[in-house]
């Protein structure tokens, strides 16, 4: 992944107080959140990285573009989607555990 997308995720990983995943999985996992960051050109993959969780999950775009492009993508779906910082635009619908 590139630059943006490493940023993005490592600085909404520090506002939910955990640690950025580099490896399989979502980017940024707390207890109560799954959220995969994407870039413009990645966001349909967002909802295969994020099949079966069962609580909340967002995409956030690691740019504006990509957060409107999210918003579209994922309008008619459980899955919420994040800006760049973090702040959510769309709420999952997921039900927690």
């Amino acid at each position: 992944m590139g630059t943006k997308h490493n940023e993005v995720a490592k600085r909404i990983a520090d506002k939910k107080g955990v640690t950025y995943n580099t490896g399989q999985g979502p980017d940024v996992q707390t207890s109560s959140q799954a959220i995969e960051v994407e870039t413009e050109s990645t966001i349909a993959d967002a909802g295969r990285q994020l099949a079966g969780f069962r609580k909340p999950v967002y995409v956030a775009g690691a740019s504006e573009k990509a957060t409107k492009k999210a918003l579209e993508h994922y309008k008619n779906s459980t899955i919420g989607v994040m800006d760049p910082n973090g702040r959510i635009i769309k709420r999952s619908t997921r039900k927690r555990k």
